[in-house]
């Protein structure tokens, strides 16, 4: 958990006791040996599919993605590690400090495995030690688990040498980026490619998207069952009751949770979620499950904290709902990534006209050139979903985000309408309203699915919905 390495190179602490050789000698001695159970990783075939379609992109060169390492959280206390997306997307791996290569239409996982029980790192390192850390899997449990040729990490600077040409993924592995000669106009578009590659999601990758959705939707359950807690403890219960699911049922959360309540709301990551849930008001909820194969879902649902929409809040409620189903409406194969968002832009701006707020016609409102109603709505509706939340970020922007939809892509559908509470240009029973509804679609052949359908949008079906799940039914 720290760079602190004593003579033997096994990361320490100083506050660690001295070692004496008779222990460690000890220590080193009189261990039996035991298998990981490590099945075959469903994704093993997939990932090869991936592996092959970008060699094809690149022949004749060395392609080197990296998992990356442990990020300090704080002194000697590591966050959790979590790998490079588009090095899990390409083999399933998911320890640290791993490197892929492609070269010549083969590809190996360069790894680090298990400790040695003759090595001080066995019991010392705090990092990758087995009595600290836990059991890394060896060479061959991961080869025979994903499906792919697998060297010692330590053997990495004899497969980088020659004169092959060599693209690496940046900005992932520090030592390696030193390691390798920067050419950033090759290695740029490696990124490029490695982004795109996932733009259109495969059939496993679509049942992982469901999945976290599903972890969710429970989620969200979870969280109204216990309204009576958050109604005690504000906005941080719901962050830890979502959390719990989260990890109970899939890796992790997919983002730092946006629990908004009230004012909150009109924040757009308000992920401090320290402010309570007061009676009266709207809470928005902006949760995501990311799978144990590190696909994430991203919904959000906007609920009356009292269980029942007072009129006010249920008329812009509606107008955000109605937004939303022009946006869904709107995702098809062939129509352009931002239709959605304009659809959805034009139910709101007639919304905010229809409530005399706008300083001119909607027409001159919706003008490129003006865009006076984003006051009110702030962001776009929609962006790519997968292992990332907004995920193929690197596309080439022709392809995404001013390019067709097509067939297999996910994407969020997210309009929003918020009125910040100093606001002097609304009225004041609007001023700290926050609105937003959001689900994961993904575009089928003749229009969309919506993966995140099973919680309810409509304001009678959430107020049901909230009732039956405080009831306990």
């Amino acid at each position: 958990m720290s760079d602190h390495t004593d003579e033997t190179g096994a990361r320490t602490e100083n506050h660690d006791q001295a070692v004496p050789e008779k222990y460690a000698a000890f220590m080193r001695s009189g261990w039996g040996d035991r298998e990981l159970d490590l099945p075959a990783h469903p994704v093993a075939s997939w990932a090869a599919a991936r592996r092959a379609r970008l060699a094809e992109m690149f022949p004749d060169e060395r392609l080197v993605i990296p998992s990356g390492g442990f990020k300090v959280r704080s002194n000697d206390t590591d966050y959790r590690f979590r790998p490079e997306t588009a090095h899990t997307h390409l083999t399933g791996n998911q320890t640290s400090d791993a490197v892929l290569v492609i070269e010549g239409g083969e590809s190996t996982l360069f790894a680090r495995p298990r400790s040695s029980r003759e090595t001080d790192e066995f019991f010392r390192d705090r990092q990758y030690g087995e009595l600290w850390a836990g059991r890394r899997p060896s060479l061959g449990e991961l080869s025979d688990s994903l499906g792919i040729a697998t060297r010692h990490i330590d053997e990495l600077d004899g497969a980088l040498g020659g004169s092959a040409k060599t693209r690496v993924l940046r900005g992932v592995d520090a030592a390696l980026d030193k390691q390798v000669a920067e050419d950033a106009g090759r290695d740029q578009d490696l990124a490029r490619v490695l982004s795109e590659l996932r733009l259109v999601k495969d059939a496993w990758e679509l049942d992982e998207l469901a999945h976290a959705c599903d972890i969710t939707t429970l989620g969200f359950e979870d969280s109204v069952r216990e309204w009576d807690r958050v109604l005690e403890y504000g906005e941080r219960w719901v962050e830890g009751t979502f959390f719990r699911r989260a990890r109970a049922m899939g890796n992790d959360i997919g983002y730092d949770s946006i629990v908004g309540g009230g004012r909150h709301a009109t924040t757009l990551h308000w992920i401090e979620n320290s402010g309570p849930i007061d009676p009266g008001t709207l809470v928005l909820l902006d949760m995501g499950a990311e799978a144990s194969s590190l696909y994430t879902a991203d919904v959000t649902r906007t609920l009356p904290v009292d269980g029942r929409f007072t009129s006010l809040q249920r008329d812009l409620y509606t107008a955000v709902l109605n937004a939303q189903q022009a946006g869904l409406d709107a995702v098809r194969p062939g129509a352009h990534f931002r239709d959605p968002h304009h659809a959805a832009m034009d139910v709101l701006a007639h919304a905010l006209g229809d409530l005399g707020l706008l300083p001119c016609s909607v027409e001159e409102a919706l003008a490129p050139d003006s865009k006076v109603y984003a006051r009110w709505t702030l962001h776009s509706t929609s962006h790519m979903l997968g292992m990332d939340v907004h995920d193929c970020a690197v596309a080439a922007p022709e392809v995404y985000p001013e390019g067709p939809l097509a067939e297999g892509m996910v994407l969020t559908v997210e309009p929003g309408l918020y009125f910040q509470e100093d606001d002097l240009l609304v009225p004041e029973e609007l001023r700290g309203i926050g609105i937003r509804i959001e689900d994961d679609v993904v575009v089928t052949a003749d229009g969309s699915r919506n993966l995140s359908a099973a919680l309810p949008r409509d304001p009678d079906e959430i107020e049901a919905w909230m009732g039956a799940l405080r009831d306990g039914r």
